[in-house]
């Protein structure tokens, strides 16, 4: 059993950045991968980026280059360094895990393990 505790949303101005973190409890976390989803109102979760557990990573096209996710291993960590925001970057972020996700596709379901989500706004 893997918990995921999102943080690091806020409101931000267009051009901005921010940092999101996502703390993960439980064993062998090392071997998951990790991807960072997006969500607005009546609209489906969406991939953001992915990074397996080799460090193999992966962007949806609308942030390459503005977003970098990252892991740290020792400490059970997950980053996504979102940079250039844009309005449109503005969504709950969901960070998720799963020890065979990769390649499967970008659809959530094929992650197990959920954070609560945290909200990011992009506005002047």
């Amino acid at each position: 059993q893997v918990q995921l505790v999102e943080s690091g949303g806020g409101l931000v101005q267009p051009g901005g950045s921010l940092r999101l973190s996502c703390a993960a409890s439980g064993s062998y976390f090392s071997i998951y991968d990790m991807g960072w989803y997006r969500q607005t109102p009546g609209k489906q979760r969406e991939l953001v980026a992915v990074i397996s557990a080799g460090y193999i990573t992966n962007y949806a096209d609308s942030v390459k280059g503005r977003f970098t996710i990252s892991r740290d291993n020792a400490k059970n960590m997950v980053y996504l360094q979102m940079n250039s925001l844009k309005p449109e970057d503005t969504a709950v972020y969901y960070c998720a895990g799963d020890s065979t996700a990769w390649g499967r596709g970008s659809s959530p379901k094929w992650f197990v393990y959920w954070g609560q989500g945290t909200q990011v706004t992009i506005s002047s």
